[in-house]
């Protein structure tokens, strides 16, 4: 149940959609005093879709031959991102574009000030007996496997901010505006229309690819087992996840040693793989285009006082190698894909249809 007006916009961004991509027909409207409810088809009890993208993903992790089907479902995505942005593409300022996933989260005050800069968060850091805070990290230098960087979580929102001003003009086309694993049914049909409107290019490709990297086959099982639980069909339980196998602090020169492996399972890992080629980001430019929408959702989505040290540890170190100059797309995506299961292993009776 939404307000009149938001019940509207959302009504218009369908629509907006409706002649260029697959959508659920809108059945009706029903109406309160201040409230109004829109009624659309359920495209799994009319047949139209069998599953959620999340759950091909899940099925293809279990079984190979489902990967076919996983790739079918991804090219469609991406072709329709694709010519979303060709064929109503413009460059717009950012305040003209959907502003809740974005510009509602970076402004003073909101989300991000929440919940990082109005509260000092402790990180209990694994594999030692230490806590340091949020703050205490960013005097500290970090080195993750192999790579240099720097943990000063205020010093990248406020450039945030300042690369996401309200006034920066950014190609921006007619989407569905969110596009993750619960809003995408096979075959292809976009769902939920909350976001539906004028949504940037590289905010677009950030939301997908962070959500198949990470939220999709980590976090939201994780953190949001309900939501998992409740927006996808099958809600198979993850079969991998990310995980830091080695830490040295030392003190003294205020140094970290990371060692970390982005454990992925086999059907997310195609996945992410077919999407990278699929949005045909080129891998250098195309980080510099993504970077500041893909910092706004490791940041955005999970409150960090939900997660333990080792994963919160995790996300900011992903934090950090988005904003470095000398990250490609290619190596920020790059997981350590886990093995198929063994038959026996596979978790249920799932219906299969490759």
């Amino acid at each position: 149940m939404a307000t009149r007006e938001q019940a509207e916009n959302e009504a218009k961004g369908r629509a907006r959609l409706a002649s260029r991509v697959a959508v659920p027909a809108l059945r009706g409207q029903i109406a309160s005093p201040d409230r109004q409810i829109l009624v659309y088809e359920d495209v799994f009890a009319t047949g139209r879709c069998e599953l959620l993208m999340g759950d091909v993903i899940a099925l293809a992790d279990r079984d190979p031959t489902v990967q076919p089907r996983l790739a079918r479902l991804v090219d469609g995505v991406c072709a329709d991102l694709r010519a979303a942005a060709e064929e109503t593409g413009k460059h717009t300022p950012l305040a003209e574009c959907v502003p809740d996933l974005y510009l509602d989260r970076i402004r003073p005050g909101g989300r991000l000030d929440r919940w990082y800069l109005r509260r000092d968060l402790p990180i209990a850091l694994p594999h030692t007996d230490t806590t340091l805070t949020v703050r205490e990290l960013a005097d500290f230098t970090l080195t993750a496997n192999g790579r240099p960087l720097t943990l000063d979580v205020a010093d990248t929102i406020e450039r945030l901010r300042d690369a996401l001003a309200p006034d920066r003009r950014l190609r921006a086309g007619l989407t569905q505006g969110d596009p993750t694993e619960p809003n995408i049914a096979d075959p292809l049909c976009w769902l939920d229309f909350e976001y539906a409107g004028r949504n940037t290019v590289a905010g677009e490709a950030a939301n997908l690819l962070w959500y198949l990297v990470a939220l999709g086959g980590w976090l939201v099982p994780r953190y949001q087992p309900d939501v998992y639980a409740r927006t996808l069909r099958l809600a198979l339980p993850p079969l991998a996840r990310p995980r830091i196998e080695h830490l040295e602090l030392h003190r003294s020169s205020r140094h970290i040693d990371v060692r970390h492996s982005w454990n992925t399972s086999p059907g997310r890992a195609a996945a992410i793989t077919r999407a990278l080629d699929g949005l045909r980001i080129e891998s250098s430019g195309g980080m510099e285009e993504i970077r500041a929408f893909l910092a706004l959702r490791v940041l955005g989505v999970i409150p960090p006082s939900r997660l333990t040290g080792h994963d919160l540890l995790l996300v900011l170190i992903k934090l950090a190698e988005s904003q470095d100059p000398h990250m490609t797309l290619d190596t920020f995506f790059t997981t350590t894909p886990a093995s198929h299961p063994h038959p026996g292993e596979r978790s249920g009776n799932v219906p299969v249809t490759a």
